[in-house]
């Protein structure tokens, strides 16, 4: 396994700042500028014999990330972002029968309530869940016999909260319910079997916890393959792309719901943090987040701050969100003297594989000098 000083090397950006961003974008390793310079090469020096090798790394990519995340080779597809994605599969979901509704919750990122209202025009009756402590007892009780898919996060983007996924599915499955996850907030961070939690769509991207970019990836239950058809597609979808001709068939694995020419930079891009991810492994990862984010609830808690990500380790993700009089403020602040975190509603910090501990220690350390600042 790499040691942690060796992983910080290959991280640039860490040397220009106090990094705990993760959640929101995640650090680009140096070896991605050999692909850009290779890639760039490849511009200037134009063949079209590239795509088959830009074809079959794309390929490549999605089934590293497959086996990321527990899943067989061919059930993962990519695109450039997850709502192109989850549009995708929306398109192949049925709403003229008895079975119309659409479940979520209020712990959602914009795009997921946004893009099902605009499905309503095709049937679509969503239904937002308020979760009330982030327990999904008011979600599971929404399910039933009308709904036709239940579409939720892994882990709440404004709290760092992650939802019971097995009771989720379980319920869902009872009343034959297919089942979409949006697990950006916590691929990278927090391991995930989809294959033993049984969910029938999960969508992520690399550009947070990942360490890529300009990628987003969509993993299908194999069984459920046979029965898609998107609406929303493209030449790549088709049973033979590259024979260019017009299709006769789908593609038999994931690549049914890809869509048309693809930018095959994301993956190339992304492909070097994945595997650096890999090489040191998720349960290492997730052990040292939680010793992170350990540490900032405990110096939170010194300061008097309210923390309103859950203090249960198997009940949180990889980034802890703090509420102060003056955070935004203080936020920007922090921004000023090149430490890095974010704000959506509150102050969230994101310690990664590469934070150390005396970096958490350095940014608690700064938030109360600049709380005591603000606060003139």
């Amino acid at each position: 396994m790499m040691d942690q000083a060796t992983l910080r090397a290959e991280f640039p950006l860490l040397e220009t700042c106090l990094y705990l961003n993760s959640n929101s974008t995640g650090a680009i390793p140096r070896r991605v500028e050999t692909v850009l310079r290779r890639y760039w090469q490849t511009l200037v020096n134009w063949r079209d014999e590239i795509w088959s090798g830009w074809l079959e790394q794309t390929q490549a990519y999605a089934d590293a990330v497959a086996g990321f995340i527990g899943a067989p080779p061919g059930s993962v597809v990519t695109d450039v972002n997850l709502s192109t994605l989850l549009a995708r599969v929306a398109t192949c979901l049925d709403f003229t029968g008895r079975r119309t509704k659409v479940v979520t919750t209020d712990l959602e990122f914009p795009t997921v309530p946004f893009l099902w209202r605009g499905f309503a025009r095709y049937g679509a009756d969503l239904e937002v869940v308020p979760l009330q402590g982030h327990d999904v007892g008011a979600l599971e009780a929404a399910i039933d016999e009308r709904t036709r898919c239940v579409c939720v996060t892994h882990g709440a983007y404004a709290t760092g909260a992650l939802l019971d996924l097995e009771r989720i599915v379980a319920r869902a499955h009872a009343v034959g319910a297919k089942v979409i996850v949006d697990a950006y907030q916590t691929v990278g961070a927090v391991p995930l079997d989809v294959t033993a939690l049984g969910v029938d769509f999960l969508l992520g991207g690399a550009h947070k916890w990942m360490c890529g970019a300009s990628t987003a990836f969509l993993y299908i239950r194999p069984d459920l393959l046979p029965e898609l058809r998107p609406a929303a597609t493209g030449w790549l979808a088709g049973a033979d792309p590259t024979g260019f001709r017009p299709a006769a068939g789908w593609a038999p694995d994931a690549r049914r719901l890809s869509g048309g020419t693809p930018m095959p930079l994301g993956p190339m891009i992304s492909r070097v943090g994945l595997d650096l991810l890999a090489l040191v492994g998720i349960d290492e990862i997730r052990r040292h987040s939680l010793a992170c984010t350990d540490r900032i609830l405990e110096r939170a808690d010194a300061a008097d701050i309210q923390v309103l990500t859950p203090r249960d380790p198997d009940s949180r993700g990889g980034v802890v969100c703090l509420r102060f009089p003056g955070a935004e403020h203080v936020r920007n602040r922090l921004a000023g003297r090149g430490i890095v975190c974010s704000w959506r509603g509150s102050l969230r910090v994101a310690p990664h594989i590469y934070t150390t501990i005396a970096e958490v220690d350095a940014f608690m350390d700064a938030v109360d000098v600049e709380r005591k600042q603000v606060g003139r």
